[in-house]
């Protein structure tokens, strides 16, 4: 098995709450042009809802706006099997109740030729994360008060 994964990109997910359950797909076409530029690959995508009462429930692709206008066929399909029934309940439980989120994995292709010669010369990865937005600027800020 680790010898088919020496092509392998890093895997990262996201998952992305849309408040009140309001999705306007601005995001989804330039979602699919960084697959149709190569420099990342879909492995799952999937939607979910958090109702009032905090049942979570799967939602189609298809079904999620409702209003005819979002065409998101073009991810119909986009399902590894690597997230189960257990990731699911684990990124509900960072989403609101009354919320909608959309879960994304995805391999980072651009980054695989590295990696992959990385692993042949015996590197490993021994850390991996993020920074999020709001520290970065948060630092940024602090660092210009303090000159």
């Amino acid at each position: 098995m680790s010898e088919e994964l020496g092509d392998v990109g890093p895997i990262d997910y996201l998952v992305v709450e849309f408040p009140g359950n309001r999705m306007t797909g601005e995001g989804f076409p330039l979602l699919v042009d960084l697959v149709d530029r190569g420099l990342i690959r879909i492995l799952d995508l999937m939607f979910v809802r958090k109702d009032d009462d905090g049942t979570v429930t799967g939602m189609e692709i298809a079904d999620l706006t409702g209003d005819g206008k979002l065409d998101l066929a073009v991810f119909e399909g986009a399902s590894s099997g690597l997230l189960g029934q257990d990731d699911i309940e684990e990124a509900a439980t960072a989403l609101e109740p009354g919320c909608s989120a959309g879960i994304l994995l995805y391999e980072n292709v651009w980054a695989a030729p590295f990696a992959a010669a990385l692993r042949r010369g015996g590197a490993r990865m021994v850390a991996s994360g993020r920074i999020p937005v709001d520290a970065v600027v948060a630092a940024l800020d602090a660092a210009e008060a303090a000159r």
